[in-house]
């Protein structure tokens, strides 16, 4: 693709550095607006500047990610709300032995949540809970910050859903599932191991304050992570239940004690009856009024015993409730790996969880990250926006024949742009950017060549976000839920990263393109 004229070449070159540098800075003091609304800047600019026409910003929305993406946060969402990041945690309290075990755990845990339920919503959870563990038993916790996140970007790589680039790479490559799965598994294994194993050499000495930790403690730091409310407000009538304890309450409210006085009759009633014709109709209306009250006895206790049921149920109706999440979930997870449509198949498990649960869907909907689906569709037009200028086409024209993946220097040299682009225009534009033309490139030498390209660009732009704490969202999102706990705070440096990351994602980056393979 040619380059465009120059004051097109200079507007779009404008207008994504305006969306490069909000989301990469979104507090910068000279206009802190924040990453989503940087990058519908960046859309708006793009169109109004007429680098691109209206109609091209709409057509460059990827609807299928956005749905993906959605659909699993929502499945997400109700994994939480069924305890599954509760089980996880106890995986750290199962026969623990001190601070170098709860590391590996840490690494582990962190690993396989971000596989199946993304490395951000990962990094969301668990870091309050790693930190109040760590500090708990008198442990640093740097160590275990920088295994949660790194292994949780390492374990994202392994599934197509792991974090947002893999959705991205899924739906523009065509390549199912299981495919991705088992092409990039053995590399992503290995690598989680080789991490561990680095954090280990590097922090040796400074996890023998731990001792042994008692399961009641992990267990009472997991309640961090999901709140007693949410494991019990799992209903399917929860409408029943209130109105059968509305109904039982009401009459053992009232006394009984008076039963004439809830009986009085009309001022003008002894007027028109004799004296001991009243009496009768008092005594006959009391007596009444009386068996009434036994009635309610009665129907109350009918609906006390009722409740009582009800209540003992309860567990029952949970733990139906949550094995139909994972199955649910694991449905899903099949639909994938049959090669079914991804991004349907998430929507659809997502509203099956939707009308399982049986109530008022806002809640676990207001948790769904709409400023993340917000901030794709504003990126996916600034990135196309600046294809258009012709300037990743050049660079890549003049990078090409020293990045073919058929030699071993050429995928060096591809692993180290994908993983500078990374670093500099974060890891989903370097996939929006150079994926197409990777992929191009790799098809001249044959189908599986282009399949491995896009393995090795779905690897290396993961891996690439340990190299430094601005490298992926997961880092920050450690970084800035560590910052912000209020009673176990603790800042992660840019340069205490740096120490780490640096050497641990050449390394890791490395055995992976070794193992990653098509099968």
């Amino acid at each position: 693709m040619a380059m465009e004229p120059v004051v097109k070449v200079g507007l779009g070159s404008a207008a994504f550095a305006i969306f490069w540098v909000l989301a990469v800075f979104p507090a910068v003091p000279f206009l802190p607006i924040g990453r989503t609304a940087g990058s519908l800047l960046g859309a708006m600019l793009m169109v109004l500047l007429g680098v691109i026409s209206a109609d091209e910003a709409y057509a460059a929305v990827d609807l299928p990610i956005l749905g993906l993406l959605f659909g699993t946060m929502v499945v997400s969402v109700y994994l939480e709300r069924a305890d599954m990041f509760r089980h996880l945690g106890r995986l750290l309290s199962w026969r623990s032995h001190g601070g170098r075990d709860l590391l590996l755990r840490t690494c582990f845990v962190s690993a396989l949540a971000s596989a199946l339920f993304t490395n951000d919503t990962c990094c969301v959870v668990l870091t309050e809970f790693i930190l109040k563990i760590a500090r708990q038993n008198n442990l640093p916790p740097k160590p275990f910050l920088l295994a949660l996140a790194s292994s949780a970007n390492i374990g994202s790589a392994a599934t197509p859903i792991g974090n947002p680039q893999n959705l991205v790479i899924a739906v523009q490559s065509g390549i199912s599932f299981g495919q991705f799965v088992f092409g990039i598994l053995p590399a992503t294994l290995v690598g989680a191991v080789v991490n561990a194993a680095i954090l280990l050499c590097l922090y040796w000495n400074h996890l023998d304050g731990g001792s042994k930790f008692k399961p009641e403690e992990v267990l009472a730091a997991a309640e961090v992570v999901v709140e007693e409310e949410d494991v019990t407000s799992h209903r399917f009538s929860p409408a029943t239940m209130s109105h059968l304890r509305a109904r039982a309450s009401s009459p053992l409210a009232c006394s009984d004690d008076d039963p004439v006085k809830t009986a009085d009759t009309p001022s003008g009633t002894n007027k028109q009856h004799p004296h001991d014709e009243g009496l009768v109709y008092r005594r006959s209306t009391a007596a009444a009024n009386n068996n009434n009250n036994n009635s309610n006895k009665l129907d109350s206790f009918h609906h006390w015993e009722e409740e009582e049921k009800e209540i003992a149920m309860e567990p029952w109706k949970n733990t139906l409730w949550k094995t139909c999440v994972y199955v649910i979930t694991l449905g899903m997870l099949l639909a994938l790996l049959l090669g079914l449509n991804m991004s349907w198949s998430a929507i659809t498990a997502a509203l099956a969880l939707i009308v399982l649960d049986f109530k008022d869907a806002r809640p676990c909907l207001e948790k769904v990250s709409y400023p993340l689906l917000l901030f794709f569709c504003g990126m996916f037009i600034t990135v196309d926006g600046f294809n258009k200028t012709g300037i990743p086409s050049t660079f890549w024209e003049f990078m090409e024949p020293y990045a073919r993946i058929d030699t071993p220097t050429g995928t060096v040299i591809l692993a180290l742009v994908i993983l500078f682009l990374s670093n500099v225009a974060s890891n989903v534009p370097t996939v929006l950017l150079l994926g197409a033309r990777v992929a191009a490139s790799a098809a001249a030498i044959s189908p599986a060549a282009e399949t491995n390209a896009w393995l090795i660009l779905a690897w290396t732009s993961t891996v690439a976000g340990n190299l430094s704490l601005l490298g992926s969202a997961a880092n920050l999102i450690v970084c800035e839920q560590a910052r912000r706990s209020q009673h176990y705070g603790y800042t992660l440096s840019f340069f205490s990263h740096l120490q780490f990351g640096f050497p641990a994602t050449l390394i890791v980056t490395g055995i992976g393109l070794l193992l990653i393979r098509t099968y």
